[in-house]
């Protein structure tokens, strides 16, 4: 019983290695909530469409876009919506 035990952990732990996600997947991912938008859209609804990625990470996608020209910030604070330039 004790060897089928340890068998099946260390299967479980093979397998949770294999799920782990390559550098950069969930700015890749937060990325492409942003580019699938038309028109304006909100930090939360990212939050809704990738919910395995922090608060923080979206901010600082979002950030990295606006410098590169990519996405303006209408308003300020927490309701702040987002928007792709043309």
């Amino acid at each position: 019983m004790l060897s089928t035990l340890k068998n099946a952990y260390v299967e479980f732990e093979r397998r949770v290695g294999e799920m782990a996600s390559p550098r950069g997947s969930k700015s890749a991912l937060v990325e492409a909530a942003i580019m699938a938008k038309d028109g304006s859209f909100t930090l939360t609804a990212l939050e809704r469409d990738c919910p395995s990625v922090s608060r923080d990470l979206i901010r600082r996608v979002l950030g990295e876009l606006r410098k590169k020209g990519t996405v303006e910030s209408i308003g300020r604070g927490p309701g702040a919506a987002w928007r792709k330039k043309r």
